[in-house]
């Protein structure tokens, strides 16, 4: 979630600068994650109130100078946007908003940035129609099953429709039948529960609090999943290189058709158990070298491997699985999915 307000100028939350400067230094050591990296240090500035740096910092990884292209500019800009309106910004806040909806991402995540960004701001109208521009690209009124990413559209969506007192539609029904929450978002985004905080019936305050208590867990589900549970691929060249390099891992891969298979038919048999939050990260073996080199143990230990994983996963590397309808595979085919290890 967005910081609703910056900190006051004569207090800093020190443990969130020592954060930012920790993520920062680790972006020096892993130039590969280093967007990943500065966008979560720039999180940590923006909740120490010190936005100026954290708008150096988008700056930084969108400039045409950077080492590296951003992998998601819309979101970095996005997330520059949100920041630039919370200190008095709100001219280029808003140009730099209009920029992103124009460019359509295919990722939710800038959506719901701008969208609630414009909320917050007490722009109704406009983050209903950037909620709905959003739903209308990525998330067809009449599936069944939107995929996660999505979820926080539609309720962004539900919640300002609740503020401006319309009706529900197809958006809202899917909403209401994704949403994990104990109490039914009709409740939970009732604009009148703002009054009931001033109430003095207990019996009024006690069902508020459990009101709350709902919609925090609902925030607790999401953000319990800070990545995938994630399995490993490797493309052919560079399985070819690792195992050139460590024979002893070829027990592992027996070849590169087999590894493919064998990464399906694993992800299909963990989402069959109720395994939630899917995904697969790309190995390469520079990459793994260093990794085995800062756990101190030999790159051909099969053993190593889930560990190498996990730590990719957890540094933002991970796809999610399965992939969005009509998404490319993740093999790296560049077919999409239904044609390719989608195929029932």
């Amino acid at each position: 979630m967005r910081p609703e307000k910056p900190a006051a100028a004569d207090h800093v939350d020190t443990d969130h600068i020592a954060e930012a400067a920790r993520l920062e230094r680790t972006a020096g050591m892993y130039p590969e994650d280093t967007e990943h990296l500065l966008i979560q240090a720039a999180a940590h500035l923006e909740l120490a109130g010190a936005r100026d740096e954290a708008t150096t910092l988008y700056d930084r990884l969108l400039s045409p100078t950077a080492p590296r292209p951003a992998a998601a500019p819309l979101l970095i800009r996005a997330l520059k946007a949100s920041n630039l309106w919370e200190y008095g910004h709100e001219a280029e806040a808003r140009a730099i908003i209009a920029g992103v909806r124009a460019a359509a991402p295919r990722d939710p995540a800038p959506w719901v940035i701008v969208a609630e960004s414009l909320e917050q701001h007490d722009e109704l109208e406009q983050a209903h129609e950037t909620f709905t521009e959003a739903a209308t690209l990525l998330v067809p009124a009449e599936t069944q099953d939107p995929p996660y990413t999505t979820h926080p559209l539609l309720f962004g969506r539900h919640r300002v429709r609740r503020l401006l007192g319309a009706e529900h539609d197809a958006w809202d029904a899917l909403a209401d039948r994704v949403s994990t929450a104990q109490v039914p978002l009709d409740e939970l985004h009732d604009p009148k529960r703002v009054w009931s905080l001033g109430s003095e019936n207990p019996a009024e305050l006690r069902a508020e609090i459990a009101r709350i208590q709902a919609e925090l867990g609902s925030y607790r589900q999401a953000l319990s999943r800070p990545f995938p549970v994630a399995i490993l691929r490797w493309p052919a060249d560079e399985l070819t290189e690792l195992l050139a390099a460590y024979p002893a891992l070829a027990s592992e891969y027996p070849s590169h058709e087999a590894h493919l298979a064998t990464i399906e038919s694993s992800l299909r048999e963990l989402a069959a158990s109720g395994t939630p939050n899917l995904g697969v990260v790309t190995g390469t073996v520079p990459s793994y070298e260093a990794f085995a080199a800062s756990e101190g143990t030999p790159p051909d230990q099969p053993d190593l491997l889930p560990q190498y994983a996990t730590t990719l996963a957890a540094r933002g590397r991970a796809t999610s699985w399965p992939p969005e309808a009509g998404g490319q595979c993740w093999c790296g085919s560049g077919v999409a999915y239904g044609g390719c290890h989608g195929v029932r």
